[in-house]
């Protein structure tokens, strides 16, 4: 094989593999760090990546939780402001194996719904920037308030990102009346603190309780929940359902009867945690409502739950 053959072999090796990861939707994950930032900002070292054995080093307190929603890899880089050394952006990238981890990453981090139109989902603060596309899940932090560079910079990165892959079709169950934003939440284990629910989403919920005080009615909010625990199979399911009665019967209470129109699959009773519950069964999930004062309210958001349930 002459010099010239060689290289056109190795030139078409080197265009295949990159044909490969625009096509598969992958990208090296240090390629997704733009290497300079609006309004005078500039990457102030080479990125650095980290692996789930090296984690720890960048993020001690925060490892444990990404390593339980499927950590891949991550990079990580700081920018720097040109008109102050003092100022600072930190940048983190996540690769979450797939857009349901990188969600419930994103879920637990998101305090409250304050989205800017990035990603699949986002928040953006007066310091903070988070959203997640795709397997990605992506947090800039600013040392001072700095919305309009966060936004444009977690722009930049999300152009980047060539995974287009769905939200989980789970959020678009959740009944939008009444529903706090920005509280739905994916648990990849112990949905509820329960072992026996495994993984699942929960969101929370405004339940306005009219209580009267000197004549005068008083209309004050209370959150309760509603929650989808998911299985690989409908008897495990039911499995569930039989651990949950005993948890219930051991340190709670039981009721009798069915509220309608739930069917016989169902659980009514009181956790000593959580409150008053509901929980019934549909295919190969648990869903139920928790925590709720006034039984109607409970009983027709877990009615909804059920029939936007596919």
């Amino acid at each position: 094989m002459t010099g010239r053959h060689a290289i056109i072999i190795l030139c078409f090796l080197v265009a295949s593999f990159s044909s490969q990861n625009v096509f598969s939707g992958t990208t090296p994950i240090k390629s997704l760090v733009p290497k300079t930032a609006p309004d005078g900002w500039a990457l102030r070292d080479a990125p650095e990546a980290f692996t789930g054995e090296t984690l720890f080093e960048h993020i001690d307190g925060q490892a444990d939780l990404f390593l339980q929603y499927g950590f891949k890899g991550s990079v990580s880089a700081v920018y720097r402001n040109a008109n102050s050394s003092e100022d600072k952006i930190d940048l983190d990238i996540f690769d979450m194996g797939n857009s349901l981890q990188a969600f419930g990453v994103f879920s637990r981090f998101r305090q409250e719904e304050s989205p800017a139109g990035i990603g699949l989902d986002s928040y953006l603060g007066d310091r903070y920037a988070l959203f997640y596309k795709g397997k990605y899940f992506v947090m800039l932090q600013a040392t001072d308030a700095s919305p309009s560079t966060l936004k444009r910079l977690a722009q930049d990165i999300e152009s980047r990102i060539s995974d287009n892959s769905a939200a989980p079709k789970e959020i678009g169950y959740f009944p939008k009346s009444g529903l706090k934003p920005g509280s739905i939440e994916y648990f990849p284990d112990g949905l509820l603190g329960h072992q026996f629910l495994k993984r699942g989403f929960k969101a929370s919920y405004t339940e306005n309780d009219a209580t009267k005080t000197d004549n005068k009615t008083v209309s004050e909010g209370r959150d309760f929940h509603l929650f989808l625990s998911i299985f690989e199979t409908s008897q495990q399911a039911l499995n569930a359902m039989k651990l949950f009665r005993e948890h219930l019967s051991n340190k709670g209470t039981v009721a009798e009867g069915i509220p309608m129109p739930f069917g016989p699959d169902t659980l009514v009773g009181v956790d000593p945690y959580q409150g008053k519950a509901i929980v019934a069964h549909k295919g190969h999930y648990l869903l139920g409502t928790v925590g709720f004062k006034q039984d109607k309210d409970g009983e027709q958001r877990l009615a909804e739950f059920m029939r936007g349930l596919k």
